[in-house]
């Protein structure tokens, strides 16, 4: 299973959705293979029935200007979007052994900002295909859509309602999301271990989660594979500042910041250096504190040049 964006990181995988046409042709296709139509077109197009790739749904016409036009073309999407999920929608009622019709519509789902039925649709096809690895993953991919929806709609109230339930329900959220995650990258370390980012993805996961010295000890054995040193280290940091350790903490910073052989992200190095800068004054460590001034600063001037030359 090829492995792309998700909620586990923060955005969704790519999404395509099938079945296009009226109510007649609807029916018709849950009828049959779909061979009336152009073999030429895609369905979007009035083309006959077929799965739609992902480009196809989501195309978009970027050459037009026109705010009406524009409006109406997406109004237009939404109307295939609909009638493309209700027949669907009868298809698998008729034919519950659909495993590409299962994926069809739980994409369309999420593509509505519905996860909650396509975690219900998902589990049910997971009953029916329980060894395939996309339902697998994309039930995976539901459960923490909707973990992550909860989590923002919660935020979302918090910040208006200043209440001690609301308090309440946003720890509860954030507690779920994070053992959402570890859950999902313990189930796909354990179908492919050598996915050494979930290793990451699940340090952090319990750093959210306040297991600190679980996070601290996974991101520990990662400090020597180059693609995940500067990240595991500045994590190491992160769980030493929860637990009040700052002079072992500016120790993982410097490794982030200063490090020679293998050089971090600049926005990463900048983050670690603002700390040591941070620290150095809580401290009272002027001299060093200096130097990672200093260091900041050049940080600083080489992403100010690099946003100006990229924007020209």
């Amino acid at each position: 299973m090829n492995e792309s964006q998700s909620p586990i990181r923060s955005v969704d995988r790519d999404r395509g959705d099938t079945l296009s046409g009226d109510d007649a042709a609807a029916s018709h296709a849950s009828q049959s293979t779909g061979e009336a139509g152009n073999p030429n077109l895609s369905p979007l197009e009035g083309g006959r029935w077929r799965p739609v790739s992902p480009d196809e749904l989501l195309r978009r016409n970027t050459a037009s200007s026109d705010p009406e036009y524009d409006e109406a073309s997406q109004q237009n999407q939404q109307r295939v979007r609909l009638q493309r999920r209700q027949e669907l929608e009868h298809k698998l009622k008729a034919n519950p052994t659909d495993l590409e019709g299962y994926l069809e519509l739980a994409a369309i789902y999420r593509d509505e900002h519905r996860p909650i039925e396509a975690k219900r649709l998902l589990q049910q096809a997971k009953q029916i295909f329980p060894d395939d690895e996309q339902i697998t993953w994309e039930l995976e991919e539901a459960v923490l859509a909707r973990s992550l929806q909860q989590l923002r709609e919660v935020s979302d109230l918090a910040k208006r309602v200043n209440s001690a339930d609301a308090d309440r329900e946003l720890e509860r959220s954030r507690s779920d999301w994070a053992h959402r995650r570890m859950e999902v990258c313990r189930a796909r370390l354990e179908r492919d271990p050598s996915q050494v980012n979930y290793r990451l993805l699940l340090a952090e996961a319990k750093f959210d989660a306040e297991l600190f010295d679980d996070a601290f000890d996974d991101a520990g054995r990662l400090v020597e594979l180059d693609e995940y040193s500067a990240a595991a280290h500045f994590l190491r940091a992160r769980c030493l500042l929860s637990n009040g350790k700052d002079l072992e903490a500016m120790k993982e910073l410097r490794a982030v910041a200063l490090r020679r052989a293998v050089v971090a992200p600049p926005a990463l190095r900048r983050t670690a250096l603002r700390h040591l800068v941070e620290l150095s004054e809580k401290l009272s460590l002027p001299s060093t504190g200096k130097l990672y001034r200093e260091q900041l600063n050049h940080v600083e001037q080489a992403i100010a040049a690099e946003q100006q030359s990229a924007a020209k």
